[in-house]
């Protein structure tokens, strides 16, 4: 049985408009390669998504007792930002870190195990 991890990818800097044609391609031709790994493993991908920038995005701060507090990005604290995600399915930890690291990336991947909310009590 396949358990579900979420890969977040994290990028120091992170506007595609200003990725060449030849490093959009190198890094989409990474990605196919991951998804074709997954395919190849038995397994699938069930989500992902590439982001906007860090400029597009906005910050939602909850208060206690009244309106949260929205922001827009940029934020000055943002020194690395999540650029995209992939949730996928692997048969072992090993296989999904083995997996994960096929991913391109400038900054980090954080790789998660999915909490399966019916097995928490």
């Amino acid at each position: 049985m396949s358990d579900e991890y979420v890969i977040l990818i994290r990028e120091p800097n992170w506007n595609p408009d200003e990725i060449s044609a030849e490093d959009w391609q190198a890094a989409m031709a990474g990605h196919a390669a991951f998804q074709e790994a997954v395919a190849l493993a038995g397994e699938k991908i069930t989500a992902s998504a590439a982001l906007q920038p860090i400029s597009a995005a906005t910050k939602i701060t909850p208060q206690a007792g009244g309106k949260p507090v929205l922001t827009d990005g940029p934020f000055g604290e943002t020194r690395e930002v999540v650029t995209g995600f992939y949730s996928f399915t692997a048969s072992s930890p090993d296989q999904a870190r083995e997996l994960a690291s096929m991913i391109p990336t400038e900054g980090w991947l954080e790789l998660f195990p999915v909490l399966v909310l019916d097995s928490v009590r």
